[in-house]
């Protein structure tokens, strides 16, 4: 998207690289992911995307509750916390609750890409452990040849993140406050093209007409500014 309005301003003949002007781009946080964050970073893009906890770091929105739905949400069993699990990084081990020291199951990747190192206990201590209970989401998992005991993970190395990047950008005091202004600049101009001129589904099929749709409802709306507000209207 960023690349198809430096084509666009191109093509106006206003700059030959918009994205290189002292300029901040906002977007809301359907584009916050990893690879977007990346190209922003690598390109020196003045950018801000939230994520999807944005709003719940931000104290403004603190006593904000979210309605809550009919049916409750399941919620799974209490275990014992990782915080309750000793893990010594030099020795490589980890001791449970139950005083027993587990086994390293694996050292590798998680889904993240961090380097992580995986602990599991043996059967024998979690199938007489006092604790099972409490420790294990299925503890009768422990009392069966092919099960597998309490296991645990622990990040050894943590991933370079650009979407880490961004949250420290974003949840500062500017970075909220240039977010903020997105309310007011960006969002009204959906909810006119919406409400007031009543586009809440496109009529046309194909890319190219849904386009060209789209296009004539901006080209109105942007006429609309200097008729209402410009020398114009003065």
């Amino acid at each position: 998207m960023l690349n198809g309005i430096q084509e666009s301003f191109k093509r106006l003949g206003n700059a030959d690289d918009i994205l290189g002007i002292d300029i901040i781009v906002t977007a809301d946080t359907g584009f916050a992911n990893e690879e977007n964050m990346q190209y922003c970073h690598d390109n020196d893009i003045n950018d801000y995307i939230p994520d999807n906890q944005f709003r719940s770091r931000n104290p403004r929105f603190e006593d904000h509750h979210k309605v809550a739905s009919r049916q409750p949400a399941k919620k799974n069993k209490t275990t014992f916390l990782i915080s309750a699990f000793q893990y010594d990084p030099i020795a490589m081990t980890c001791q449970c609750p139950g005083d027993k020291l587990l086994q390293v199951k694996k050292i590798g990747l998680d889904a993240k890409g961090n380097q992580k190192i995986f602990f599991e206990g043996r059967l024998t201590d979690c199938r007489s452990c006092p604790k099972k209970d409490f420790c294990m989401r299925n503890p009768a998992s422990a009392d069966k040849l092919t099960g597998h005991g309490r296991q645990v993970s622990f990040i050894t190395e943590k991933k370079t993140s650009y979407t880490e990047w961004m949250r420290h950008r974003i949840d500062t005091d500017e970075g909220r406050a240039i977010y903020g202004h997105r309310m007011y600049v960006v969002g009204p101009v959906f909810g006119s093209i919406e409400s007031n001129k009543g586009l809440n589904r496109f009529t046309l099929r194909t890319k190219q007409k849904v386009k060209s749709q789209w296009q004539l409802y901006s080209l109105v709306h942007n006429i609309e500014k200097p008729q209402r507000y410009g020398k114009i209207a003065a």
